[in-house]
């Protein structure tokens, strides 16, 4: 993920003797004290300058490898400049069919969600938020309705996006983002992932916000399989991001809002050790032994499915962030009419090539 980037869900918390996890509210980034008690950002398990000082420097590595020095994207994949175009087939855009950069270059906000229609419904709520008004006549559009994998709606700077389900279906929607952030030329895009998760020894309707990812075997990191050979990359998230959106918890809100680490499985059943897959060769003892072993390594949520009314929570914590952001830049009240959000025709550069794009997206099954 770029340097900018974090996760956010609302967690369920179940009984422990069902076969689901206890889950919670989860804003991807999350602290736990020795005694499992959760502990604020403010409170006396703060960094030391020292660590502090530590983590300015990986970001700024981080950021030297991702960004120019203007704040747009940089891709650390040469070939996309030598091809005639970069066809982003799961979201039915090309960069030499569409004016990217018309359509796309004042996004700032990339907002991820699992499912079209939980992103279809954040882009309405987001819209509200911010004050965002359509011209009279128009409607949101899925921009990507002709890949049939994807939804993706744009509200002013703000991109709403359906990623699917399970960390493959992510890592193509991720490749694709970053070189559609490339192309169209956007400066300091920050992700987001939004959803909803099942939290481990916190209350049910937590949002948590994700300060690490691990992955089932509780690596820091994610493990591709490139030419036959075995790459592990590191899961890093912004840290700063889930600090400032820790702040921005209310005490009046109605439940807790917490920074902690989040389990990433390749999986829905046995990798989450759940009892009812179609395979299981384990037991329940055993199951509760692992999630034993998460907690003492600071795990505090997994995703997962949760009550409706809840999935609200983490995207009103993101609306706070984006409405304080653009009210910073003074553009907040400066939202009326944006072309790219209701349709992207008057972006089309070539109808030749817009007509190879839809075609090569809808081969790609």
């Amino acid at each position: 993920m770029p340097p900018t980037g974090i996760a956010l869900d609302d967690a369920d918390h179940r009984q422990r003797r069902s076969h689901h996890y206890d889950f919670k509210h989860n804003f991807d980034h999350v602290h736990k004290s020795d005694n499992n008690a959760l502990v604020n950002a403010d409170n006396s398990n703060h960094s030391t300058a020292g660590d502090n000082h530590k983590e300015d420097d990986t970001y700024m590595e981080i950021r030297k490898m991702t960004r120019y020095s203007d704040g747009t994207v940089k891709l650390r994949n040469a070939n996309i400049e030598l091809m005639d175009q970069d066809i982003l087939y799961h979201l039915a855009l090309g960069s030499e069919s569409h004016d990217l950069h018309e359509m796309f270059g004042d996004v700032k906000f990339v907002c991820m969600g699992g499912t079209p229609k939980r992103m279809e419904n954040f882009a309405h709520f987001i819209m509200n938020e911010i004050g965002y008004k359509l011209p009279a006549g128009t409607m949101l559009q899925d921009i990507s309705e002709f890949s049939y994998r994807y939804s993706m709606y744009k509200v002013g700077p703000v991109l709403c996006v359906s990623h699917g389900m399970g960390a493959p279906s992510v890592s193509i929607l991720m490749h694709e983002m970053i070189k559609l952030m490339y192309h169209a030329k956007c400066q300091e895009p920050i992700f987001i992932r939004i959803g909803t998760c099942g939290g481990i020894g916190v209350e049910g309707g937590t949002v948590i916000i994700t300060e690490g990812a691990l992955d089932a075997q509780l690596r820091n990191s994610q493990e591709f399989t490139i030419l036959g050979k075995t790459v592990h990359r590191p899961a890093k998230l912004d840290e700063k991001l889930a600090r400032e959106l820790k702040s921005l918890a209310s005490h009046d809100d109605p439940y807790d809002t917490i920074i902690g680490k989040t389990l990433c499985t390749n999986d829905f059943y046995e990798g989450q050790g759940r009892l009812d897959g179609a395979f299981c060769d384990f037991t329940e003892a055993d199951k509760m032994a692992y999630l034993e072993q998460l907690r003492e390594h600071g795990v505090v949520n997994a995703p997962k499915e949760v009550m409706n009314e809840w999935q609200q929570r983490p995207q009103t914590l993101v609306s706070r962030y984006i409405r304080k952001v653009l009210a910073q830049k003074g553009q907040l009240k400066n939202m009326f009419g944006h072309q790219g959000l209701y349709g992207h025709q008057g972006s089309i550069k070539s109808p030749r090539r817009f007509k190879l794009v839809q075609q090569e997206s809808q081969a790609h099954e």
